[in-house]
């Protein structure tokens, strides 16, 4: 797998003024790590795209900083988007000692096919889209893949206990959630439904025909 690297430069301007940063084309991004001393830094806009579609957040990064000849190793903890125009607004980094195990969301993928879903009285419902996982940086899986081809039954699921990871990775989530489960669809009430619209016809029947039912008061005169 290709290295992915970012290159950096230290960041002077904070705070509100970072939205003439993003005029330019530049993101303003932060560092932190354990046991290091955190950093604003900046990116250019179009190459942290680049970077955050191809590595997420489970990918290793080689972040080179400027007047530093070592990268220093990074994951992607934290972006925010303008929620109307999408327009990337700031990046958090992470800093991994490879030493030094991490814990992070890992997106959950389904492969294979389940039989259940060859009857369209059956869904699938994906309760849990990541898992949260602790392990060394350089075990970190892209990926976790979960197999239903085993789901051929209604109502049948696989729990976070039926997950099978690398023997260095663990999850932390609770072994009983669901991961995946078969459900049934909802039952349209058909027959209630076509009750309803008779009686509504009924009663719409029954209001135009009341004027003709009822005398008028000169008919009840002359009865």
């Amino acid at each position: 797998m290709d290295k992915i690297e970012l290159r950096v430069t230290n960041r002077e301007i904070l705070g509100k003024k970072v939205k003439h940063l993003r005029r330019q084309g530049i993101t303003p991004v932060h560092l932190f790590g354990h046991g290091i001393k955190s950093l604003a830094l900046q990116c250019d806009t179009g190459e942290l795209e680049r970077v955050l579609s191809q590595a997420g957040q489970t990918r290793l990064i080689s972040l080179k900083l400027d007047k530093e000849k070592r990268p220093r190793t990074i994951v992607i903890r934290e972006f925010n988007r303008d929620w109307r125009k999408g327009q990337l607004l700031h990046v958090d980094f992470y800093q991994v000692k490879m030493e030094e195990k991490i814990k992070l969301e890992v997106p959950v993928t389904l492969v294979g096919e389940a039989p259940a879903l060859q009857s369209k009285a059956y869904m699938l419902e994906h309760a849990l889209g990541t898992l949260t996982v602790e392990c060394l940086p350089a075990k970190i899986p892209a990926r976790i893949e979960v197999d239903i081809s085993s789901l051929a039954e209604p109502e049948q699921t696989i729990r976070v206990k039926d997950v099978t990871l690398d023997k260095d990775i663990a999850v932390l989530n609770d072994a009983e959630l669901v991961v995946v489960k078969i459900s049934s669809r909802p039952v349209e009430k058909i027959e209630e439904e076509v009750v309803e619209v008779v009686e509504e016809a009924e009663e719409a029947v029954e209001e135009g025909e009341a004027p003709e039912e009822a005398p008028s008061g000169k008919e009840a005169g002359k009865a």
